[in-house]
């Protein structure tokens, strides 16, 4: 059972205005799971509040501080940490790590979250919009799957989805399993498994190494220190949750093809840990999409220009702002 509150941890940079915004926390059936918000959490015009969800082996830092406070002019930005991953706690993991990680369990998260920050009426705020990158797309459709099915936030009896405002895909799978089209991967996660998942040190740091390199270019000296965290971070996260989030399979083209609300892809050409034919292949699947391909880039369009970026998603929510209005 998910609970309504939210927890403040003590961040000793309180300011919402600061980079490194408020780190709170939400309660999903005793599971924290925490996250940072920037903004005011009364949405201002009836602008939607923006859902931050990162990907596999990672938290809520790979999105950047700086990028997600600028965001935060007048809208409630959130940005989670998964399950077993940043701040968040892991649950008992015991003979089975992956009983703990199914579409339920995330689903939940995810509720928990909209939860505790007062998003589940859209009547009394702006709404929400999802933005998912890599496993997180996944994850923000365990989401809409839950609310589908009439299990989640904001339900109504045509797409259960009535407080989601629109859904950003970026480098995102929506599927996982040998035959998903929405969960194609590409030749660095190919490489990287199964070794990224073991419990040896050695062989889970080589495997790492060379998959950070997908992420964030060798080339770019000036994103060292973010090539480090990232790093860290997938260290960091104990290898048999790693090894769970792959052990589960899913196909959410019904799911997407049923959302009415806008949605936006984004996606590296060069993107060589999900393949951009999974991105083609949910910008096909989804009703109202828009596209934007990033020639050259790898898989983290956010961190090899967080300015275009975003510019990218301000467009997206000027239009849903003016649909509003309207």
């Amino acid at each position: 059972m998910c609970s309504a509150r939210s927890r403040d941890v003590g961040d000793p940079t309180r300011s919402t205005g600061r980079p490194s915004g408020e780190l709170l926390v939400a309660d999903n059936d005793g599971l924290s799971i925490a996250y940072r918000a920037w903004g005011p959490r009364t949405q201002v015009g009836g602008r939607a509040a923006l859902v931050f969800i990162h990907g596999w082996a990672q938290s809520h830092r790979a999105w950047g501080g700086p990028l997600l406070a600028g965001l935060a002019t007048g809208r409630r930005v959130i940005a989670m940490d998964l399950r077993g991953h940043g701040a968040s706690g892991i649950p008992e993991l015991g003979e089975y790590p992956s009983a703990h990680f199914t579409s339920r369990h995330f689903a939940g998260d995810v509720q928990a979250v909209l939860e505790a920050e007062g998003l589940q009426d859209p009547s009394r705020s702006g709404g929400y919009v999802l933005i998912g990158w890599s496993y997180g797309g996944l994850v923000a459709c365990d989401h809409l799957r839950a609310v589908q099915d009439g299990g989640g936030v904001g339900g109504d009896s045509n797409t259960g989805t009535a407080g989601l405002r629109g859904l950003v895909l970026v480098g995102a799978i929506t599927g996982i399993g040998r035959d998903s089209l929405g969960g194609q991967v590409g030749s660095a996660m190919r490489r990287a498994l199964p070794d990224a998942l073991s419990e040896q040190t050695p062989v889970a740091v080589r495997a790492l190494a060379s998959f950070g390199s997908a992420m964030v270019p060798a080339d770019r000296a000036d994103l060292g220190a973010t090539s480090q965290l990232l790093f860290g971070t997938s260290l960091a996260t104990p290898p048999a949750v790693r090894r769970a989030l792959f052990t589960r399979s899913a196909d959410n083209d019904g799911t997407l093809a049923a959302l009415s609300a806008p949605a936006l892809v984004i996606h590296g050409t060069a993107d060589t840990v999900v393949d951009i034919a999974s991105a083609r292949h949910n910008a096909s699947v989804l009703g109202d999409v828009r596209t934007h391909w990033w020639e050259g880039v790898g898989h983290a369009p956010f961190l090899a220009d967080p300015q275009r970026f975003a510019a990218e998603i301000e467009e997206f929510l000027v239009e849903l702002d003016s649909a509003v209005v309207s």
